[in-house]
């Protein structure tokens, strides 16, 4: 595992210091080159949690992957430059209603002069710089991001663009590396888990998000949000080379899921 591979993948030529400006830079080029993606869950690869099985997936192979692949690989690369970096584990979907801890989502917590931040480049592609953490809102077009306590200990980061919000919470204090691969396990093999049932590509850049669910391509930028149809095994092959850099003419085997859940979710479009 090399940094300087890494680096060049993501496109950073900059200098390299254990500050916020680079932390935010490095969080955006790292956005902008490596896509949040589950084409081999899709497929029916197992994928793993170890920075080794990240670094060769996103860095040698030239692939994008979920928070337990993405968040791992930034986490590596920040602690060779110097970075005080630790693993927070996120809960999406918890509430008061269902309080109980999943581990289902994997961020960052670093530590800088200026305070503690929250750091996430695998919850799609909501978060394009690192967040205080502390209770607050702040925008990064095209989302309205609010960190919140919600009263019981945890803290919430939620999304907000055009009205389609989403939510995870999380315990700011770090938790042992080992900590998701139960979770890993679960959300790859399990019939019902979102990323069995459907695949997904996704791309933050500056003044935009791509968002690739099933068959249909979202582009939400600040003005608006997008929506484009695919037709055909072509058509998503295309885009997923085309758009999220992610050259899988193997997936063309995968559409006539795809299209089963298309119409499964939206039957009057079928």
């Amino acid at each position: 595992m090399q940094l300087s591979a890494y680096l060049d993948r993501i496109g950073w030529s900059g200098a390299l210091r254990p500050d916020l400006d680079t932390l935010t830079a490095l969080m955006r080029a790292h956005l902008a080159a490596v896509p949040f993606e589950n084409l081999d869950q899709q497929l029916g690869r197992a994928v793993a949690t170890d920075a080794a099985h990240a670094y060769d997936k996103i860095v040698v192979r030239r692939r994008g992957g979920w928070c337990f692949e993405v968040n791992t690989l930034l986490e590596w690369a920040l602690r060779e430059i110097g970075f005080s970096v630790a693993p927070l584990s996120g809960h999406v979907g918890r509430s008061a209603e269902t309080p109980a801890l999943t581990d289902n989502h994997k961020c960052l917590r670093v530590d800088l002069d200026a305070g503690a931040f929250l750091v996430d480049v695998g919850y799609g592609g909501s978060q394009l710089a690192p967040l205080p953490l502390t209770a607050g809102s702040t925008l990064q077009a095209p989302y309205a991001l609010h960190i919140s306590e919600t009263g019981d200990g945890f803290w919430r980061l939620t999304d907000d663009a055009h009205g389609n919000v989403s939510s995870f919470d999380f315990l700011p204090e770090p938790v042992p590396a080992d900590r998701f691969e139960g979770a890993s396990h679960t959300l790859q093999s399990d019939p019902g888990s979102p990323f069995v049932r459907n695949l997904t590509a996704q791309r933050r850049l500056a003044d935009r998000h791509l968002i690739l669910r099933g068959k249909v391509l979202k582009t939400v930028t600040a003005e608006a949000t997008e929506d484009t149809l695919l037709h055909d095994a072509d058509d998503l092959v295309a885009c997923l080379r085309e758009t999220f850099a992610l050259d899988m003419p193997e997936a063309a085997t995968l559409w006539p899921r795809i299209e089963a859940r298309h119409a499964e979710l939206f039957p009057i479009q079928a």
